[in-house]
């Protein structure tokens, strides 16, 4: 599917002319190249709406979006401690094809699913929960192509019985959730015992496409120690080229400091696993799939601010009730009236990731990343 890219707000970036609008500096002052790497800056949307291109160095047109928050977004490669520049002009900006997008799926009991050019996840809704069915977590869509297919996938799952838990060509769901954290959820802690979030209530889709998806998720109320309504907010934001989700939660109603943790189910008991407190990240290869291959999971907490990161195994009980052996967790700790922000995401073996240390190192460049983000400033 194609668009024409939006019309930009006119903002805090230029006077216009009709050859010349801004240019812009996107700098990378981390010891590491950044190579298409999303990057944003916010718009005043008091400025008239105008038409306009992006270029970069070399007076290549490079593809942007305008989110629902007003900023500009684009992909840009910088090398390390540098900086490149990119114009804005005056013109009607090239089609460009939809990478990223998503949907509610009510026909399929109301799910959530979103991708990119990398890989699709899944969230579970309204209907799902009233049929008693427990899935808390995050699912994980494992796809090997870069365009969209989570809507065909439906399509042949729902109306021809052409199941996506078998590849049948593009990838396919072999990931387990049930009743546990999945692929990256957050939780609130009493006594150390995590309080499961169910499906979520509302929904708000605010960007689909072409380079970024943004949901906004609401949560039925939650008893946390004495308070009694507790609502969840999630703002899931994917980009282009990512592996991993933005997640940035918020719980109205919750009146003392509490421990949240991020957690990544484990399905077995293995030292495939990754998990440093003070880097920020949880990381885990999951049981090798003998048809699909093998899928890895992570969740990045930047900021310095998890108390500690391991694995927490379920008792054999538990272990029964959950089809798990229990979490990997990032524990840290949440301040009422606030927001958190991490990121949760996953690889797969057939799609960039041939073994399980090539997605470690990945994560722990990524998590590197996340704390010496590239900036994009005006300089003309």
């Amino acid at each position: 599917m194609k668009l024409i890219l939006s019309f930009l707000c006119a903002a805090i970036l230029f006077g216009c002319t009709s050859n010349k609008i801004a240019t812009l500096a996107v700098q990378n002052v981390s010891s590491e190249p950044r190579d298409n790497e999303m990057v944003e800056i916010n718009l005043d949307p008091q400025w008239t709406t105008a038409p306009f291109i992006l270029t970069d160095s070399t007076g290549k047109e490079i593809p942007y979006q305008l989110t629902y928050n007003n900023k500009l977004i684009f992909q840009a490669s910088v090398p390390a401690r540098s900086e490149m520049r990119y114009q804005l002009k005056a013109g009607v900006p090239q089609k460009v094809d939809t990478i990223v997008t998503g949907n509610q799926y009510p026909e399929r009991v109301d799910d959530i699913a979103w991708e990119n050019d990398r890989i699709a996840f899944r969230t579970y809704g309204p209907a799902l929960q009233a049929s008693g069915e427990k899935a808390y977590g995050y699912d994980v869509w494992a796809k090997r192509v870069s365009h969209p297919v989570v809507a065909e996938r439906y399509r042949l799952e729902l109306k021809e019985g052409i199941t996506y838990h078998k590849d049948n060509g593009n990838g396919c769901d072999f990931y387990k959730v049930g009743p546990t954290l999945g692929a990256g959820t957050a939780a609130l802690m009493v006594a150390d015992t995590l309080v499961y979030p169910y499906c979520y209530d509302t929904f708000e889709i605010l960007d689909n496409g072409p380079l970024r998806f943004t949901v906004k998720l609401t949560y039925h109320p939650l008893k946390i120690n004495t308070d009694t309504a507790v609502v969840e907010t999630r703002l899931l934001s994917l980009d282009a080229g990512s592996q991993l989700n933005k997640a940035t939660v918020s719980y109205e109603g919750l009146s003392t400091a509490t421990p949240l943790a991020v957690g990544i189910v484990l399905h077995d008991t293995t030292t495939n696993l990754q998990a440093d407190a003070d880097l920020g990240y949880i990381a885990y290869a999951d049981p090798v799939d003998r048809d699909n291959g093998q899928l890895y999971l992570a969740a990045i907490l930047p900021g310095g601010e998890v108390k500690s990161a391991q694995p927490v195994y379920f008792s054999a009980q538990e272990q029964k009730t959950r089809g798990a052996n229990g979490h990997l967790l990032a524990c840290t700790t949440y301040q009422p009236d606030s927001s958190f922000t991490y990121y949760w995401g996953a690889g797969w073996s057939k799609w960039g990731f041939a073994t399980q240390d090539d997605w470690f190192n990945f994560v722990r460049k990524e998590s590197a990343k996340k704390a010496e983000p590239m900036m994009v400033i005006v300089v003309e």
